[in-house]
């Protein structure tokens, strides 16, 4: 993540004699760090732009949210994102507040720490759409107490994660004692590389739910095409995986000096790899309706609840494939098998009447 200046490996430690004529704590980083630090003349305006879109994302995810609510359609991951945006709001003002006073240490941990808090939102939003797709695609499976029970355990490892970083963080600011500072860098890189794997998750969980054959028809849920959910999930994989992976990367390069960092380390780089890719997911999400499309019922719980089928899967009626002496054997399925499960013509006829019942 962008914790890379206060983790980074410590500096040269100087004479005792010297330590005590040293300014802290906090004490000012001396390594490079992503991004640098934000400047007036070219962070505050770019930083303000992005400010902008984090405020109207905030405004489109809790209009839609509210509107959800009085129709009595529950979808918390838009008020999930409305937080997220909230989260970067904050992190984009205390940039600027740090570009405006460059000597307030205070102001620049907590922008740090703003900006590599912020994205964890995201990444269990799509861990819970990943979960929603392996849930419709192999229902007793996706349904299993094991695999729910796995799910919990991860929140849980990334929540602890977070707490445990940002408590290295700060210290790190407060100490000059070179081995806690080697500690605090090997634990960025320990949060760091989870937090890249996390990122990319729901795209091997995706995969795995669409290799591996059904014997269940798929649970259809939401809006729209089961396909179109599977691309809009993988685009927003995709880009937070690529900004979580080049941060991590960033931080298992060699430290550089404060004053002359790498050009991987460029304030383009930060931008890019940080809130660019996200505010694409975020107005990604907007535009393609999440709430519409990854909308499962109220209460949903164990399989056949996306569908209605309270005994989906569990009768040879149901089973996908061709049946020989009671026994179910599988196949190779087609495309439309795949990911929509039936043909285009009925997919259109259940999206009208789904329509007309709403009205």
């Amino acid at each position: 993540m962008s914790l890379e200046m206060e983790s980074a490996l410590a500096p040269r430690q100087s004479p005792p004699s010297q330590m005590p004529s040293m300014p802290g704590p906090p004490y000012v980083p001396t390594t490079a760090a992503l991004g640098g630090q934000p400047t007036v003349g070219l962070d505050v305006p770019i930083t303000a732009v992005f400010l902008l879109l984090f405020v109207l994302g905030a405004i489109s995810h809790m209009t839609i949210f509210q509107l959800n609510k009085r129709r009595g359609h529950k979808f918390l991951m838009s008020g999930a994102m409305f937080g997220f945006c909230m989260s970067r709001i904050a992190t984009c003002t205390m940039r600027l507040a740090w570009a405006t006073h460059p000597t307030n240490i205070s102001v620049a941990i907590a922008a740090q720490i703003l900006v590599a808090a912020g994205v964890i939102i995201l990444f269990i939003i799509n861990l819970i759409f990943a979960q929603r797709i392996l849930r419709a695609a192999h229902p007793n499976s996706g349904w299993h107490p094991l695999v729910s029970l796995s799910f919990k355990i991860l929140y849980f490892v990334i929540v602890g994660t977070l707490f445990v970083l940002i408590g290295f963080t700060v210290n790190t600011f407060y100490t000059l004692d070179p081995v806690r500072r080697a500690q605090a860098h090997d634990i960025t890189l320990y949060g760091g590389t989870l937090f890249a794997t996390i990122a990319i998750l729901p795209i091997f969980l995706v995969v795995f739910g669409l290799l591996v054959p059904r014997k269940t028809r798929l649970e259809k849920f939401g809006s729209g095409r089961f396909r179109h959910k599977v691309i809009i999930l993988l685009t927003a994989s995709c880009l937070l995986g690529l900004g979580a992976w080049f941060r991590t990367g960033t931080n298992y390069l060699p430290p550089r000096p404060q004053d002359n960092p790498a050009p991987y380390q460029s304030k383009a780089c930060f931008y890019i790899f940080n809130f660019g890719v996200e505010i694409v997911v975020i107005w990604l999400y907007i535009l393609v309706r999440v709430d519409r499309r990854f909308h499962i019922p109220n209460g949903a719980k164990g399989p056949g609840s996306y569908s209605g089928a309270a005994t989906l899967g569990t009768t040879a009626g149901n089973t996908e494939g061709t049946q020989d002496m009671g026994k179910v054997t599988t196949r190779i399925m087609s495309e439309e098998e795949v990911f929509d499960d039936v043909p285009e013509a009925e997919m259109d006829e259940m999206e009208a009447k789904k329509e007309d019942s709403a009205v």
